[in-house]
């Protein structure tokens, strides 16, 4: 069975303006987030969302199910995200350039020479980056990002740019790696391939294009989240466009178009 999610769109200060026609007309709103409730609501342990950025994400860093459950949270956040555009100057920030120490750290976010800490590594479309929890990391201006994540609301800023929101400093910092961050997942994808890009722990991945691997559809179970990424994919007969995301149970419906691809993500 086919059930549509509701769209969620959400302004902020670092959105953006030019939001892809696709996404619908939003005037001269500054778009930064288009997410999808799910109908379980917290219960949804694996969330979707389109990032649109002008400007520099706060740096942050997101707990682990240990931190989160210990803080009374159900599940811990990791994440990933898949380049869909951008700019030619676009970087994102992932773990820090060198090792140090949380005090070290603690002072940097109070005067803001944190940011020159940050490993920023220049980006292009098509990079996909795997964000393990206690990563400090920021998503820089210029890009267009899809990003697969454990389903919780909770984000702990250690710097915003003087922007009027309040940091997090002691948690974040209890939950940060303080040093570099390198996953093996990282890697280019060929956006004409179907693919595994997440194997758990926490979800799974899957990037699928024509013609689609039924051998990763056959090693989908559960409630799936299909995300088409262009024109040109259906479910169950029915068109599913680019802005739009369902939930599903038998991925044997999914049909691809040459040229186009989606997202298919489920819990592990």
């Amino acid at each position: 069975m086919l059930t549509r999610l509701e769209t969620i769109v959400v302004e902020k200060p670092w959105g953006r303006t030019d939001i892809p026609s696709d996404f619908g007309d939003f005037g001269n709103r500054r778009i930064g987030e288009i997410w999808f409730a799910d109908p379980h609501g917290d219960d949804a342990p694996v969330m979707v969302k389109f990032l649109f950025t002008s400007e520099r994400l706060s740096i942050q860093v997101h707990p682990d199910d240990e931190d989160a459950r210990a803080a009374g949270l159900p599940r811990g956040k990791e994440e990933c995200w898949l380049i869909l555009s951008a700019d030619p100057d676009a970087e994102l920030g992932v773990g820090l350039t060198h090792e140090t120490t949380r005090e070290a750290l603690h002072e940097a976010a109070l005067e803001g020479s944190i940011v020159d800490m940050i490993d920023w590594r220049p980006s292009k479309e098509n990079d996909f980056v795997y964000n393990r929890a206690g990563t400090i990391h920021a998503i820089g201006g210029g890009l267009t990002v899809v990003e697969v994540q454990q389903n919780l609301d909770c984000t702990y800023r250690l710097y915003d740019y003087g922007r009027p929101r309040e940091l997090h400093l002691d948690e974040g910092l209890k939950a940060a790696t303080p040093g570099p961050v390198h996953d093996p997942r990282d890697t280019v994808v060929d956006p004409a391939s179907s693919r595994m890009l997440v194997s758990g722990p926490h979800f799974y991945l899957a990037q699928l294009a024509a013609p689609v691997d039924r051998t990763l559809l056959e090693a989908a179970t559960g409630e799936l989240i299909f995300v088409p990424l262009s024109a040109g994919c259906r479910v169950e007969g029915e068109t599913v466009a680019l802005g739009e995301a369902v939930l599903l149970t038998d991925p044997s419906t999914i049909e691809i178009d040459e040229g186009a691809r989606a997202l298919l993500t489920w819990p592990a």
